[in-house]
């Protein structure tokens, strides 16, 4: 799980690059499941929610450069 401090203070280009890694490692996660080899089952929920935090902060970050 990844502190929403250590995001913030990633670039645009370095939560893109996160956002990325997530969405892979969720893909792997999801394939690991339906073939039963998941040891884990915890960290699916956790990369979920972390790309949830990815996409919340890179939205705010757009939405305050459209109004400023």
């Amino acid at each position: 799980m990844t502190v929403v401090s250590d995001i913030r203070a990633k670039t645009p280009d370095e939560l893109t690059g996160m956002l990325l890694d997530l969405r892979k490692e969720q893909f792997n996660l999801r394939f690991q499941r339906a073939t039963g080899q998941q040891e884990n089952t915890s960290r699916v929920r956790a990369v979920r929610r972390d790309i949830a935090r990815v996409k919340t902060i890179l939205a705010e970050r757009a939405r305050s450069a459209v109004a400023g």
